[in-house]
């Protein structure tokens, strides 16, 4: 028993195309694709009557349990340290693994909302980490969305913290199957001794597969700091400790000397861009156009709105006087992941995971692949979403999800917040 999507406008990002075809999904994957589908006598046929069928989105660099902190108390801040310092990081301290999964849940659920089926996750709870990340799986799977999750190690909290970080994310990253797969995180280089960047080593290595996940430059902090501390650049330690290659991800890299930048682009590393996360910390704006082939876009720890990404990255970069292309950033998504899960994944093509998007979007001007980015930039958005597929199965359908009561879900990381924020209160008193 397959699914047949007739009468739809299929959307593919690059290169641009939309067409007016059916798709045949049959298990997790697309396998047919015509203008006119004969379906089986089994199968369910959807009647799209001109909607959209758009490629699932992806947050190439997320902060699920950042859902929980929205709106909490903190201090005034003057720099990016104090952000640091002063919430993130006591943030983090207060998370317990129950408060862990409620936010896997919670934040997958708004990602799904939006229309992102995908996201790459840097985690950290210092006072939770043995079983983190599978809490977080557990969150993302109650909803059914797909993640590829790695924890943060750092050195910030000394040798014990950082061995029961990497513990965790390698045997996450063993274990991880179906919609899931682990990557090595890390802290800002800063927080990262010698010792640290051996252990991020030793642990690729021992994945072979896996490819390390850092914020890198997003303040002229982590350099300085870097070579305060260790004596060199962020970029010229990775380099050194051989960490960079076609399968990092590097997020932020907004304050790098093009020599340095240069050297990154050159490893094949993919490089996220998050313009509302810099916009919120005031860190100044990343140059988004040098950054190469291999950019896309993330949401940090803003909403999962993907669309909203591509606009505030757009929108910047013509502000800027350095306008990129918003469908190759958006499409490097799929590439990224495609390369995670070794499959294709957003492709609207036989053989590529039926991760996909039905939109209720009635543009008032032709829309064609030549101007699909301006209907992306100017008229789409996350409230048209009114269906979401993930590996073949329906996961959200008249915008209603089907896993998951959204009130509960609320209502339950509403009181883990609370628990939370208490937390924090009681380690400052």
């Amino acid at each position: 028993m397959g699914t047949v999507l007739k009468g739809g406008y299929v959307v593919e990002l690059e290169p641009a195309l939309v067409e007016r075809v059916d798709l045949r999904i049959e298990g997790e994957r697309i396998v047919a694709r015509g203008p006119d589908l004969t379906p089986a006598a089994d199968d369910e046929v959807v009647a799209l009557s001109g909607k959209l069928v758009f490629p699932g989105l992806v947050s190439a660099h997320h902060r699920l349990h950042a859902v929980l902190g929205r709106g909490m108390p903190h201090p005034k801040l003057e720099t990016y340290q104090d952000s640091l310092e002063k919430v993130l990081w006591p943030y983090e301290s207060a998370l317990d693994l129950d408060a862990v999964q409620v936010a896997g849940c919670a934040g997958g659920l708004e990602a799904l909302q939006c229309g992102t089926t995908t996201v790459c996750n840097l985690h950290a709870s210092p006072k939770a980490v043995s079983g983190s990340l599978v809490r977080l799986a557990r969150g993302l799977h109650e909803v059914g969305v797909r993640g590829v999750l790695s924890y943060a190690v750092s050195d910030r909290l000394g040798a014990v913290g950082r061995e029961e970080g990497l513990e965790e994310t390698v045997s996450f990253a063993k274990k991880a199957k179906g919609r899931f797969r682990g990557q090595v995180g890390a802290g800002p280089c800063f927080t990262l001794g010698p010792d640290g960047l051996q252990g991020l080593a030793e642990a690729l290595k021992t994945l072979g597969n896996a490819g390390l996940h850092l914020p890198l430059a997003e303040d002229p902090l982590d350099e300085r700091l870097s070579t305060e501390r260790y004596g060199a650049s962020p970029v010229a330690r990775l380099m050194e400790a051989g960490l960079l290659s076609p399968k990092s991800q590097l997020a932020h890299v907004g304050h790098l000397e093009w020599a340095d930048l240069a050297q990154v682009i050159a490893t094949g590393a993919w490089i996220v861009h998050t313009p509302r996360s810099n916009q919120g910390l005031e860190v100044g704006y990343a140059p988004a156009l040098k950054f190469g082939h291999r950019a896309t876009l993330g949401v940090d720890a803003v909403s999962a709105d993907l669309f909203a990404e591509a606009q505030a990255a757009y929108l910047r970069s013509r502000e800027a006087g350095q306008p990129i292309d918003v469908l190759r950033y958006l499409a490097n998504g799929h590439r990224l992941v495609s390369q995670v899960f070794e499959t294709p994944v957003g492709p609207m093509r036989e053989g590529a995971l039926a991760d996909l998007l039905i939109l209720d979007y009635l543009p008032a001007t032709p829309l064609t692949a030549e101007n699909l980015a301006w209907h992306v930039v100017f008229g789409l958005g996350s409230r048209h979403v009114e269906a979401v597929m993930v590996d073949g199965v329906w996961r959200m359908w008249a915008r209603r999800p089907l896993s998951v009561n959204p009130t509960v879900v609320a209502e339950q990381a509403r009181e883990a917040a609370s628990a939370v924020w208490a937390r924090m209160a009681e380690s400052k008193a």
